[in-house]
């Protein structure tokens, strides 16, 4: 395993652990696109089915168990445990115009036409559109709280450092994931108008605001 995604994995281990610790400590899920977390929740479902097929290491295994585990646990906390602080009017955004073509492109362009690996191209694609909801809500409101802002530069990092990973995968194993490593530029081009305003306003201690 190459430094980049040794610390791109922590970046994204830490972006969940911020959101946790976010809706658990203020007790309000306020702010967070319950939308974008259902995503997730099945991107991580669709990607790690091979957990009932294959061992790779302990280090692997675990960090799939705990985005699976973290991803329907923040599902829980929006929709049953705080369901009373989310902001549904808000999460607008059609889910629909998301899964159903993600779907179709996985069936049409996937390395091999088998059922595992159609759903794992289906989790690359969905991934780097996941996060859409959740910035179509901060659109919305206007603006953000700093520990949303911090739990997206996180997820942004993650994405960004996992395309060097594949920059050092090609070039020290030969390695090349087309699919993977379009589908996360898509993702990080997604965050780029997100990066400036979070170094240029919240890094210096100023709330976000974003157009609508």
């Amino acid at each position: 395993m190459n430094i980049f995604r040794l610390t791109g994995d922590l970046s994204h281990l830490a972006a969940i652990i911020i959101l946790l610790l976010k809706i658990w400590k203020s007790r309000s899920c306020a702010g967070i696109s319950g939308k974008s977390q259902i995503l997730f929740a099945i991107v991580f479902t669709a990607r790690y089915l091979d957990l009932l097929t294959s061992f790779i290491s302990l280090y692997n295994t675990s960090m799939k168990v705990i985005y699976i585990g973290c991803a329907y646990a923040t599902v829980y906390l929006i929709y049953a445990k705080f369901r009373a602080t989310y902001d549904g009017n808000h999460d607008s955004f059609r889910v629909e115009f998301l899964v159903v073509p993600v779907g179709g492109l996985a069936v049409l362009i996937n390395h091999t036409f088998s059922p595992l690996e159609i759903l794992w191209t289906f989790s690359i694609y969905l991934e780097s559109v996941a996060i859409l909801p959740q910035l179509f809500m901060i659109s919305k409101t206007g603006e953000a709280e700093t520990i949303t802002t911090h739990y997206l530069f996180c997820l942004g990092m993650y994405r960004a450092l996992y395309l060097f990973n594949w920059v050092w995968r090609f070039y020290f194993e030969g390695f090349f994931d087309l699919i993977a490593i379009v589908a996360g530029l898509v993702q990080t081009v997604l965050y780029c108008d997100f990066f400036y305003l979070y170094v240029t306003k919240v890094l210096k201690g100023k709330k976000l605001s974003l157009p609508a």
